[in-house]
C-alpha cells in the first residue's frame, strides 16, 4: 500500500499534465499574482483545464476566502457535474431547492446541479457566507464519492491536533479526504477546519482530488481530468 501511494504521488503531475495537453484548446492568460505562492502549479495546471478561473482573466486572488456560492461553482465545474441525465417535468429553478437564494444569480445553475449530484447543502443555504475548510472538504467529498467509484478500503482515522473542533457529522469524510491524500494537514498536524478556506487552498484540494482520481486503474477513462 505504502509503494502504491508513493507511486501515485510521483506520477499525479505528470498525469494531469499530460491530461492537458491533450485537450488542444487554446490555454487562458495565466494568472499573474501567484509569484510568491504554494501550490502555484497546481493552481495553474487547474486554470488550463479550466476548472478553474479567476476573479478576472489574470487576477486569481489566492488568499480570498471563498463563499458557499463559489465553493460549490468550483466543484461542479471541476468534476464537471452536470443534469444531462435528469429529466425535469418543469424548469428547476433554485429556490425549489434553497429557500435563501437568487434565481438570476450567477450561482443559480451550480446550485441546481449540487441539488441532485450528492452535495449535501441546508434548505437555508446562504450563497455569499464564507465556507469553512471542513464544509467545502465535507462537500467535495460527498460529490467526488457519488461520481467516482472510490476503493472501499477501511480506514484508520487519521490523528490530528485540532481533530476535536470537527464537525461530527462532518468527521467521516474529512478523515477519508486526509487518508486519501486529498487534504493535508499542515506541518505542525492540524487541520485548521473552522477557518475560512481561502481560493489558494481551494484550488490545491481540488487538485489533489482529481489526480486520486485519475490515478486510480478504473478511472483512466471518462473521468473529468481527461
Amino acid at each position: 500500500m505504502k509503494t502504491t501511494r508513493t507511486l501515485l504521488a510521483f506520477s499525479t503531475f505528470a498525469l494531469l499534465t499530460l491530461s492537458i495537453a491533450q485537450q488542444g484548446f487554446a490555454a487562458p492568460t495565466p494568472f499573474t499574482d501567484l509569484a510568491n505562492v504554494s501550490g502555484k502549479d497546481k493552481i495553474l495546471a487547474l486554470q488550463q483545464m479550466g476548472a478553474l478561473r479567476g476573479v478576472e482573466d489574470n487576477q486569481f486572488m489566492p488568499d480570498a476566502t471563498i463563499t458557499a456560492a463559489q465553493g460549490i461553482q468550483l466543484i461542479v465545474n471541476a468534476l464537471e457535474l452536470n443534469l444531462d441525465r435528469i429529466r425535469f417535468i418543469k424548469q428547476p429553478q433554485a429556490t425549489d431547492y434553497f429557500a435563501k437564494v437568487d434565481n438570476n444569480g450567477w450561482y443559480a445553475n451550480a446550485l441546481i446541479i449540487a441539488a441532485h449530484n450528492g452535495f449535501d447543502l441546508p434548505a437555508d443555504l446562504e450563497p455569499n457566507q464564507l465556507w469553512t475548510k471542513e464544509e467545502f472538504i465535507h462537500q467535495l467529498m460527498l460529490a467526488l464519492e457519488q461520481h467516482n467509484n472510490l476503493p472501499k478500503i477501511k480506514i484508520a482515522p487519521a490523528e490530528f491536533g485540532d481533530m476535536d473542533e470537527l464537525t461530527p457529522s462532518y468527521q467521516g469524510s474529512i478523515q477519508r479526504a486526509i487518508v486519501l491524500g486529498i487534504a493535508k494537514l499542515d506541518a505542525d498536524k492540524n487541520l485548521h477546519p473552522k477557518d475560512g478556506i481561502t481560493r489558494k487552498e481551494a484550488a490545491e484540494i481540488i487538485y489533489n482530488a482529481l489526480a486520486f482520481i485519475k490515478a486510480l486503474p478504473d478511472q483512466q477513462e471518462g473521468t473529468s481530468v481527461q
